[in-house]
């Protein structure tokens, strides 16, 4: 039976077994002089954070490359070697994770404490993290080297990689503690004489949309033997997607449920450059903009009731949804609009199995 993005419990099972497999191979991995003290360590620290999600990243390189190949049967080395580019992805969503939520100060993810607040880890997990981060290279010099495309592979992550990090700069250093003013967040950047993007907009596509939307069919298409080069087109409709996304996560920080998502928000807490603090500014009326700049990114429930209940004053439900429709319908006619039936169906089996409403 399928699930929301079109696959089926055989391949997530397969998919899993591809996970056990790579931590196999890197808990024995030659370069480092094992104990049994550190490897238990890294298993456990593996398997807490690399596995836990709904896997959408991984799982999109394996249905992608599948659709790339326009119905042909994979080799059971192909789906080997998707899966693993798939888990790479994977090790690098846990790698920001564990990094993010130390940066945030966050309590839960996926429905358990964040790796540092479990006892014992701490700040150990910034190195964790680092770990993790190595652990890419080591995959894929493992499976990859005598590969075409492994030098592709290795520019790629390292590309993806330093505009997530930038994205999560920009994220930062808009909530300096001591700087807080919510009114940059409505203003465009200037660049010269050049008007760049919202920060918002730039926080969605460097913060999130590279690596959890354009990484997994890249890696897709490099596997194809396609050029990268060659697929621009295919780059900026997956960006948009990323961006879509990120509006609905916003969202639900504040208006979905936390047992269903797996994680409290704390965006308004966190003075985050939310999509609904920009609308609000752009929708409140003077007094409104008052109640937003005295209670936005304060920690006490008082001061995040009273901004949600400003949200509900001016209808950002509404607003969303009306949003929602219309991003929805522009991506729908990209994606039809584009000549290939392959590249239309990894992006229309993207969209669906990201509309379900829960982060991770």
């Amino acid at each position: 039976m399928a699930n929301q993005n079109g696959t089926t419990s055989d391949s997530r099972s397969a998919f899993l077994g591809v996970y056990s497999v790579l931590k196999s191979d890197l808990l024995d991995d030659p370069a480092f002089e094992w104990t049994d003290v550190s490897r238990q360590w890294v298993e456990r620290m593996l398997d807490y954070n690399v596995p836990g999600g709904k896997l959408n990243r991984g799982l999109s390189v394996v249905d992608s490359y599948e659709l790339l190949k326009e119905g042909k049967d994979l080799t059971e080395d192909e789906v080997f070697l998707a899966s693993a580019l798939g888990w790479c992805i994977e090790w690098f969503q846990a790698y920001f994770l564990v990094h993010d939520d130390i940066m945030d100060s966050s309590h839960t993810r996926r429905g358990q404490p964040c790796w540092f607040r479990v006892p014992k880890v701490g700040m150990i997990a910034v190195n964790d993290g680092i770990m993790l981060r190595n652990h890419i290279p080591r995959i894929l010099k493992k499976h990859f080297r005598q590969k075409p495309y492994y030098v592709d592979l290795l520019d790629l992550f390292n590309e993806v990689e330093f505009q997530t990090a930038s994205g999560q700069m920009i994220d930062l250093i808009t909530t300096v503690e001591g700087e807080k003013d919510l009114s940059k967040y409505s203003l465009p950047l200037f660049s010269g004489l050049n008007f760049l993007q919202s920060p918002h907009r730039r926080i969605a596509q460097y913060k999130s949309a590279y690596y959890s939307f354009y990484l997994p069919v890249a890696c897709a298409l490099l596997m194809a033997g396609e050029n990268l080069e060659n697929h621009a087109h295919v780059k900026d409709v997956l960006i948009d997607m990323g961006i879509y996304f990120q509006v609905q996560d916003d969202y639900l920080d504040c208006f979905g449920d936390p047992g269903k998502m797996g994680k409290i928000g704390t965006d308004i807490e966190d003075f985050k450059c939310s999509w609904l603090v920009v609308k609000a500014l752009e929708l409140c009326n003077e007094e409104q903009k008052k109640i937003l700049f005295e209670h936005y990114g304060k920690a006490d429930p008082a001061d995040v009731a009273k901004v949600k209940a400003l949200y509900n004053d001016i209808n950002l439900q509404g607003v969303y949804a009306e949003y929602e429709s219309k991003s929805y319908d522009r991506l729908t006619r990209s994606i039809n609009a584009h000549p290939s039936k392959a590249v239309q169906a990894t992006w229309a089996r993207y969209i669906r199995g990201r509309s379900n409403g829960k982060r991770s």
